[in-house]
């Protein structure tokens, strides 16, 4: 295993782009886990702020090191800025002080990406995750994704996080980008969702002295992910890879796999919300277009759950 790996500033020059080392001197850890939480909204489909609030007292009695809000999970397309900004001070004002808050920044323009980063550091994030913009994805090679990135840590008060997220964008952030961009000194790490292991251990690998920290995007993979010297991901089996107790991670991978294939490639946000209901979270109403489960896969995802012990 590898031992948590903090950032630092540092200089750093690459392909003849200067990078302004930061004010900050901060280190940041990243290894543990941070649910991605879901945005619950009322039947109106507006926040449903007292709810979320609500879901983060329970989230505070299990010991996570932090919390990603905006990510996939929180139809962060779907919200205005103005929403965006406004859970994430919602969160950072129930959320202990001693979690980290990981907020979702990423916009498809770069000035609106630095402008939404801004905001989020003054509504209390200790990190932004940055998703790659993809809405013109055929042009979005490395160099066009470096340029973005660099732009945004340059300007960014708080750590950059980047985000691959194939399966939603299209788009994987080439590893050449990756290697590059672990040069710079706001690049904290990345959250890796593709799953491939191969890949999550070349970055590992080759980002090692610029101490880069990367986090699995999904619990499919978790414990591959820890193998091979990522630091942390989204669920709970973690604590017991870094315990050293194997046969009780890799029977709980096991257990994962199977709902959480159901969820995170199948039914995405609606079969989150309705698990959460199954725990006794808010999951609440999607924003429009998503619609609720209907009764045929409601089912189905109940009897995933329940076949690997969960319900």
């Amino acid at each position: 295993m590898h031992c948590p790996r903090v950032w630092r500033a540092v200089s750093a020059l690459s392909r003849g782009t200067a990078w302004r080392s930061q004010s900050t001197s901060t280190s940041l850890d990243l290894s543990g886990i941070y649910p991605p939480i879901a945005t619950p909204f009322m039947a109106s489909e507006d926040v449903d702020y007292r709810r979320l609030e609500e879901n983060l007292l329970k989230y505070a009695q299990v010991p996570f090191k932090g919390l990603v809000v905006q990510g996939s999970n929180g139809e962060y397309p779907f919200l205005s800025a103005e929403e965006r900004v406004e859970v994430v001070r919602a969160v950072r004002q129930s959320l202990p002080q001693n979690k980290l808050l990981m907020a979702g920044s990423g916009c498809e323009s770069t000035r609106a990406t630095v402008q939404l980063t801004e905001k989020m550091a003054s509504a209390g994030a200790d990190c932004v995750l940055v998703v790659t913009p993809c809405f013109y994805k055929g042009k979005m090679d490395s160099r066009v994704l470096i340029h973005h990135f660099t732009q945004v840590a340059d300007q960014s008060p708080v750590p950059v996080v980047l985000y691959s997220v194939p399966a939603n964008t299209g788009l994987e952030l080439p590893l050449e980008a990756v290697v590059t961009l672990a040069q710079h000194p706001n690049i904290l790490g990345l959250k890796d969702s593709g799953g491939d292991i191969t890949r999550i251990a070349l970055i590992v690998h080759r980002t090692s002295t610029q101490r880069f920290q990367v986090l699995a995007g999904s619990a499919s993979f978790l414990m591959a992910a820890y193998c091979v010297g990522a630091v942390g991901g989204v669920c709970a089996l973690a604590n017991l890879c870094v315990s050293g107790r194997w046969d009780e991670a890799k029977a709980l991978q096991q257990r994962l796999i199977e709902p959480n294939t159901a969820v995170t490639r199948g039914l995405g946000v609606p079969g989150l919300k309705a698990a959460m209901e199954w725990f006794g979270f808010h999951g609440g109403s999607c924003r429009s277009p998503l619609q609720p489960l209907t009764e045929a896969q409601t089912q189905q995802l109940r009897k995933d759950f329940s076949n690997n012990g969960w319900i």
